[in-house]
């Protein structure tokens, strides 16, 4: 590093004068809307450095340079007591920028030219603007000046920087309540936070975490407003006017392509998901519409692909999707995933499965060549990948072994309805027959082939009219929703699939069994009936049958999960949210506060996405049973049963008949099943949110029309409707906002979806899904029928028929690998009810942080709860023989695939 040599008067005063200083930023009353912008000073004006240029010129620059220089045993600043002289008070803004973790050689030598400029105060300029307005101006008061020198820093922090910046500010001057910044240098910096010193009542914080573009890039300076929530109503004079001009520079004007530096968000449809450029078998219907309604996501800009001016050209890896420039992941999250384990799956690992495994691509012949993954891993070709750029270069895949002879049992198959990776979809029988809701005109009769006397075999003597009245009969249903693409997925090479009903029963021993599989076609002119019905049977040839049917159920149920429950409910609902937020709601908003720790990385999470996962041709295509149709039949699940007011976890619960209404209950209802791991510790988790939010949401909206009257968090609501999920907005069920408790209602759905919802389906997908038969992601063969000729062959060999069905080598690798990446936190990870030392500042209220310090307690709390429950050997879902406890709504994990933890966001 450079040091700096305290520098004469007459060269202060020529670096200020001189052609090398760059002009400030500055308010101009003139700005759209009738809004002040902040614009550049004409080429006369100059940037006055108050510390240094003031009516006792020289004193104050002997101050300035003294404080420099002073700090503590560790390095840090040590800010002096402010001296008022003249009616002035010299006060400090401590600047902290973190730098890069891992340096190349040319960052370095950048590095210390950047010090050297901020050194002499020509790199950074900043403005402080207080809560008052200065009557001659009509806008806030304002001193400015830039930052001088740097600070030492202690080692343990070898990445973070601090700067200092010197004030002289009036004694009547207030309060400052924004910083103006303006990064003068060629490239950006990551911005912390800026602490001022010296006014009355202690440090005045200013939370950033947010990257300053370069002026080069962008001429507008950045503002940051101190860690105080107000409401708009409750704006002090000074900053209302930077309050609506920061709102309106995030939402841009809807044209033209999006820059890497910048930071707008709006909305666009799918229609970034095909590749007709590239091969017409790539083109993908436009999702966000009224054949294919869909969420909205993020707009980037890009020009029309040249063969459909509908759809949006294509960015291809490892070129990344534009997000919002401080929605990227952070280093860490890029070393694990970006540069780590996720550009190996996704640009390395896979082509490198690919050329070992020939293009042939094998199937399993032996149910050992499934276990030589996880015994020996699997070894990449030493000419194709470099091993120090490549985790997965031997990609040893560790399960238990009781995890991979659990697909072979029954209860095992129906535990995992409760507390597997997908225990959303489970419902309760309460009519009978079973009726379609489909045209029967096009798909047939309606009544399923599941009869009553079928059903009653199997329940020991009890009639099906007793078993409903006594809510012992169950069904996993996925009729209606896949038999309109049935054909469509039976057309692709190698795909072969059903749709499925699944029924069970819950014993008096406590344990979910299951007892009938229907598996259906969409019917033919040779077979209007085309459904037949599996049970367990009791001769070997039922049994291997009965294993085939299990199997094209767990596939069926795969796409489901990977498509609808996890993809649409979690990660492509939460993005209009998130674009919403940040377009409406102020960073000084109380409610844009509590939300943000839960939409960390989603936008760049769902880009990567868009680009390698469920696009076309992509990973969800190949190696999932709806193949190119995957997200068709999203957009139909969007279209026929999401409800913002369905995704509490209560109400949904209750639609599904998995819970009855009771006020005397924590969350009012209580279960059917009380082993139901995924809904019992769900309902603790959510009933934590619930708490934490209406204690949040009564502190700041405590008047009666302070809901309905708050502009912004109105406008939020209705674009979020009307924009966000444009194709819902006519929907009846939409909930109102008028008073505090539709607000909390509403803002705990958003928590719970980014937080322990997701949690819930998708740190199992590895544990759960590592073991090719236990969850099979698609079948490649039809169950064999007596009159074909593979029945023989299946008679003679079940165990190949069934291996033969399974996915092939190379896709169940792929899906293995991703999964595993998919299952894996962040070293940086943010859990549920932990703040991390970046948001250590986030808010300027004692009586809500220690709201917060509450909610965290009651989630440890919870913790304990569930353990206690996961060696409880009454509850069967959770405890016994070979069965892994419960551990996914458990809120605190390492980094890693651990099967546990909550984190705030969906960042993966």
């Amino acid at each position: 590093m450079y040091a700096v040599k305290p520098m004469s008067s007459a060269f202060k005063v020529q670096l200020l004068t001189g052609p090398a200083f760059r002009r400030a930023p500055a308010i101009s009353k003139a700005g759209k809307n009738g809004v002040p912008r902040l614009t550049r000073v004409a080429r006369s004006t100059f940037w006055p450095i108050r510390a240094v240029v003031n009516s006792d010129q020289n004193k104050a620059t002997e101050t300035a340079e003294k404080s420099v220089e002073r700090k503590d045993v560790n390095g840090s600043l040590l800010v002096s007591p402010p001296t008022e002289k003249e009616g002035m008070v010299d006060v400090r803004a401590v600047i902290t920028i973190r730098k890069k973790m891992k340096e190349k050689l040319v960052d370095k030598i950048e590095d210390q030219w950047e010090y050297f400029i901020n050194g002499i105060g020509q790199g950074i300029m900043i403005q402080l603007i207080s809560e008052e307005i200065d009557p001659v101006t009509s806008s806030g008061k304002s001193v400015e000046s830039s930052v001088r020198g740097w600070l030492p820093k202690p080692s343990s922090d070898f990445n973070i920087v601090e700067y200092g910046a010197d004030f002289s500010v009036p004694s009547d001057f207030g309060n400052p309540g924004a910083v103006l910044i303006t990064n003068l240098h060629g490239k950006e910096f990551y911005l912390l936070e800026i602490t001022v010193h010296g006014f009355d009542g202690g440090p005045i914080f200013f939370p950033a975490n947010t990257w300053i573009h370069s002026r080069n890039d962008n001429p507008e300076s950045r503002i940051i407003f101190r860690n105080q929530a107000y409401l708009p109503s409750q704006t002090p004079a000074g900053i209302r006017d930077l309050r609506r001009e920061d709102l309106l520079s995030i939402r841009g004007n809807g044209k033209g392509e999006r820059k890497v530096h910048d930071r707008i968000y709006d909305y666009d449809v799918y229609n970034d998901l095909g590749n007709p450029d590239k091969d017409q078998d790539l083109a993908r219907p436009v999702l966000g519409n009224e054949e294919w309604p869909y969420p909205r996501r993020c707009r980037t800009g890009r020009p029309p692909s040249k063969k459909d001016p509908r759809s949006e050209s294509r960015i291809e890896k490892p070129h990344p999707v534009y997000v919002p420039r401080d929605e990227t992941f952070e280093e860490i999250k890029q070393n694990t995933f970006s540069a780590g384990r996720l550009k190996a799956v996704l640009h390395n690992l896979i082509p490198s499965i690919a050329a070992t495994l020939s293009s042939s691509d094998i199937p399993f012949t032996c149910f050992s060549d499934i276990d030589k993954l996880y015994n020996n891993g699997f070894f990449l070709k030493d000419d194709e990948q470099d091993t120090k750029e490549n985790p997965f270069n031997v990609m040893k895949l560790v399960l238990s072994a009781g995890q991979k002879f659990a697909w072979l049992r029954d209860n095992e198959f129906a535990r995992q309805a409760l507390a597997g990776v997908n225990p959303v979809n489970i419902e309760i029988l309460e009519e009978f027959p079973i009726l379609s809701k489909l045209d029967p005109a096009v798909y047939g009769p309606p009544e399923s082939a599941i009869t009553k006397e079928l059903i009653e075999e199997e329940l020991s003597g009890m009639s099906v009219e007793k078993a409903i009245e006594e809510k012992r009969l169950f069904i996993l249903d996925y009729h209606d929703m896949l038999l309109p693409f049935i054909n469509k997925i039976n057309s692709l090479p190698e795909r072969k699939a059903y749709a499925s009903r699944t029924i069970f029963f819950y014993t008096k021993k406590g344990v979910l069994k299951p007892i009938a599989i229907e598996l259906s076609l969409p019917p033919t002119p040779s077979s209007p009936w085309n459904k037949r019905v599996y049970t367990h049977g009791h001769d070997a040839t039922s049994y291997w049958i009965w294993k085939l049917a299990k199997a094209h159920v767990c596939s069926v149920d795969a796409g489901v999960h990977q498509l609808v429950n996890h993809w649409l409910r979690t990660h492509a609902s939460m993005e209009p949210y998130i674009i919403a937020t940040h377009r409406h709601l102020s960073s000084m908003h109380p409610i844009y506060k509590l939300l943000h720790p839960h939409m960390r990385y989603t936008l760049e999470i769902n880009a990567l996405a868009r680009q390698s996962l469920i696009n076309g041709g992509g990973i969800i295509e190949a190696s999932f049973g709806p193949g190119k149709y995957a997200m068709e039949i999203s957009s139909a699940a969007y279209k026929s049963m999401w409800r913002f007011d369905m995704e509490a976890l209560p109400a949904d619960l209750i639609r599904r008949g998995m819970a009855v209404e009771d006020p005397s209950m924590p969350c009012g209802v209580k279960l059917v099943i009380e082993d139901y791991p995924y809904a019992s510790d769900g309902l603790l988790v959510w009933s934590a949110i619930e708490e934490w939010v209406k204690s949040y949401v009564e502190h700041f909206y405590s008047d009666p029309n302070s809901v309905t009257s708050d502009v912004e968090l109105q406008a939020w609501w209705n674009e979020i409707k009307n924009r966000g999920h444009y194709d819902k907005r006519n929907e009846p069920w939409w909930p109102t906002l008028n008073t505090k408790e539709d607000l909390s209602k509403i803002v705990t759905i958003m928590i719970w979806i980014a937080s322990g919802q997701h949690a819930a389906i998708n740190f199992g997908q590895y544990p759960f899904g590592g073991y090719v038969p236990n969850r099979p992601t698609l079948m490649r063969r039809l169950i064999p029928q007596e009159n074909e000729p593979r029945y023989e062959k299946f008679i003679s060999s079940p165990q190949q028929t069934f291996l033969s069905s399974l996915p092939t080598q190379l896709q169940a690798t792929k899906v293995m690998a991703v999964q595993d990446t998919l299952s894996t936190h962040s070293a940086d990870e943010e859990y549920l009810g932990q703040m991390s030392k970046l948001h250590g500042h986030w808010i300027n209220d004692h009586e809500v942080q220690n709201m917060f310090n509450k909610f965290s307690a009651k989630l440890e709390e919870i913790e304990k709860i569930i353990n206690d429950r996961n060696k409880n050997n009454h509850l069967k879902s959770r405890c016994g023989a070979g069965i892994p406890p419960y551990e996914l709504l458990l809120r605190s994990s390492g980094p890693g695939v651990t099967g546990r933890g909550i984190p705030n966001s969906i960042s993966i």
